[in-house]
């Protein structure tokens, strides 16, 4: 997976649009291919068909993922599962960054997500008084990409993945500890863990988060 390691970073900010190109970056090649996309002001990637469904999360800009008689807009914290076997194609005038993970058939997603039907991720889990909720988004063996609601004070304590890990900071702060540093982090920031780096989770606040692993292939 790409990205930089220990530390927060803004997948927004290291994907800023080059005027007038769309440019597109492979994350996380494997079962699951993850890309990063990236939008000029007024461009367009026009409408393709694919066999499978895509799960698009926008992290800057407006995005609008539209094919025949389809038309939805993104905002910064939405997402979209697309259609599948019909051309969907994205576009936008403000320029735009966005992540697209590429499902497959026998993938497990969560029966609370319609294709074509945009959602926001922080909203599919609640808080809970002195408690973490969480939701598996998509899942199989290989990869899992679940939505975490922390309430404030609570955390998850020192462990390790068995695969790398990226953070996507939903809504309120939070502090990551990694190989023993601490990372504060708030809504919009992003923070990629290696295979079986130590880290933690702690909500200074309310805290919500969508955390994908991999799982390798």
């Amino acid at each position: 997976m790409k990205g930089i390691v220990g530390e927060v970073f803004s997948l927004a900010a290291e994907n800023a649009p080059i005027p007038g190109c769309t440019v597109s970056e492979a994350i996380h090649s494997g079962w699951n291919d993850i890309l990063c996309f990236s939008m000029a002001p007024n461009t367009d990637i026009s409408a393709e068909i694919y066999p499978h469904h895509k799960l698009l999360l926008a992290v800057s800009g407006r995005t609008e993922v539209y094919g025949k008689d389809f038309s939805k807009v993104l905002n910064v914290g939405d997402a979209v599962l697309t259609p599948a076997e019909v051309p969907v194609g994205t576009r936008t005038d403000t320029g735009a960054v966005y992540t697209e993970m590429i499902l497959r058939r026998d993938d497990n997603v969560n029966e609370m997500i319609q294709a074509g039907e945009v959602f926001r991720l922080a909203e599919l889990v609640p808080y809970a008084e002195g408690r973490i909720v969480n939701m598996d988004v998509v899942h199989n063996e290989r990869m899992k990409f679940v939505v975490m609601a922390f309430d404030e004070g609570t955390g998850l304590s020192e462990h390790a993945a068995p695969g790398e890990a990226l953070i996507f900071a939903l809504e309120g702060e939070g502090v990551i500890g990694y190989e023993g540093k601490e990372h504060p982090i708030r809504a919009g920031e992003n923070f990629h863990f290696a295979r079986a780096g130590l880290h933690s989770v702690k909500a200074t606040k309310r805290f919500k988060m969508a955390l994908l692993l991999t799982l390798g292939e």
